[in-house]
């Protein structure tokens, strides 16, 4: 899935010179769907990314960004209350490129609007455009705060660096601040995976995701490693047990730190959770707009087409973007509730017949030390949540 990613800002202000507004609840609404809105564009193409982003040209960009506020601005368009701005990275719209998709949007107050950030790309002018529509929420690209791991995965920013950015966004308003890293980088070692928990603790944001390399083949490194090659650093990867290590070793150092694993790869301060994230894992509606965007209502699942250019010709041919439809039955709904609820702190809640149906694997899991079965809850353990795939696909066997 596509998708789509903080305290208060120490006094700071915003563009206007307002204080703050107050954090919302921190408590999503199931009724109410999210809108993801893909920003396919990048200013370089990073060795471990397998999304469907690239560099384009700007005026394929000019066209995209037409192109999809109109299909954001369609009469019977959702309302929502979170927002996702993803890619690729949207960070790089220059203001007046947001304002055109901002004003494509529903006029209303966010509970939560989320930016992802690439480092560097955070400058006043962007920011104020952001706070402006209505921006609640940044979460930073970061992988590795170790410049030479950095410049491996095809990032060039420094420690200083996103120190500035998390600096300039508190000073406009941003509420809430994540970071993302990347365990099983190349060049990666324990002492530069150290080093990276040092600087989260040092910039004390509210949210930090923690993600271990995924080597399949949409990425160029997950390519190279798979053939054995010797590009992009691929020779340098940690071994699987040594990224395994590091995890583990953030989920302890950001558990001392008062943050709360919420999802296998998610952590929180207090009320910090990401609210639009959370109604991926928790069913609720969401809508994506832009390539390679997914969204579901309930009973139907879509995907636009999967490259800009391609979303592009489709929606200037006067074609749905659309390229994949399902329909869920009830037996897929479970599948899929048990899928993503597994993987988050709170588990799942089963009916009589789901866990009757349930009972004989979960008892498995539980004997295994993967899983706690509560009638009527699951929920993965701590080294369960290692497991998290294996265990659901037992699970549903």
């Amino acid at each position: 899935m596509t998708t789509g990613r903080a305290l208060d800002s120490s006094g700071g202000q915003g563009p206007s010179g307002c204080p703050p507004t107050p954090s919302p609840s921190p408590h999503p609404d199931p009724n109410l769907p999210g809108i993801y809105v893909s920003i396919p564009f990048c200013a370089q193409k990073c060795t471990y990314c397998n999304f469907r982003s690239n560099v384009y040209a700007r005026s394929l960009r000019e066209d995209y960004i037409r192109n999809m506020s109109a299909e954001i601005a369609q009469p019977d368009g959702p309302v929502a209350d979170t927002l996702y701005f993803g890619g690729g990275s949207p960070s790089l719209l220059e203001p007046e490129e947001f304002e055109k998709i901002a004003k494509s949007l529903p006029a209303r107050e966010w509970m939560e609007a989320t930016i992802e950030v690439a480092p560097g790309e955070a400058v006043p002018d962007r920011v104020d455009e952001w706070i402006k529509a209505g921006i609640t929420r940044a979460s930073l690209g970061v992988q590795s705060f170790e410049p030479r791991v950095a410049r491996q995965a095809g990032r060039s920013h420094t420690p200083e660096t996103v120190r500035s950015d998390v600096a300039l966004l508190r000073s406009r308003g941003v509420r809430e601040i994540s970071l993302d890293l990347i365990a099983g980088l190349s060049c990666q070692s324990a002492g530069s995976w150290r080093r990276s928990l040092e600087w989260v603790e040092r910039l004390e944001v509210e949210h930090v995701s923690v993600y271990m390399l995924e080597t399949d083949d949409d990425s160029r490194l997950g390519r190279e490693i798979r053939a054995g090659g010797e590009r992009y650093g691929a020779p340098d990867v940690p071994t699987e047990d040594e990224t395994v290590d590091f995890y583990l070793s953030a989920v302890e150092r950001l558990r001392q730190l008062g943050y709360e694993r919420y999802e296998v790869s998610n952590f929180a301060r207090p009320n910090s959770r990401s609210r639009h994230n959370l109604k991926y894992w928790r069913m609720a509606p969401y809508f994506g707009f832009g390539s390679d965007a997914h969204s579901f209502d309930g009973n139907l699942r879509w995907r636009n087409v999967a490259t800009a250019p391609e979303y592009v010709a489709r929606m200037e041919a006067g074609r749905s973007p659309r390229e994949e439809t399902e329909r869920l039955d009830e037996a897929r709904l479970l599948e899929d509730r048990i899928l993503t609820g597994l993987r988050t702190a709170d588990g799942v809640r089963l009916d009589a017949g789901e866990w009757s149906l349930l009972r004989p694997a979960a008892s498995g899991l539980a004997a295994r030390g993967w899983l706690e079965a509560r009638r009527p809850n699951l929920r993965l353990t701590d080294e369960g949540m290692l497991f998290a795939d294996e265990a659901v696909a037992e699970l549903l066997g």
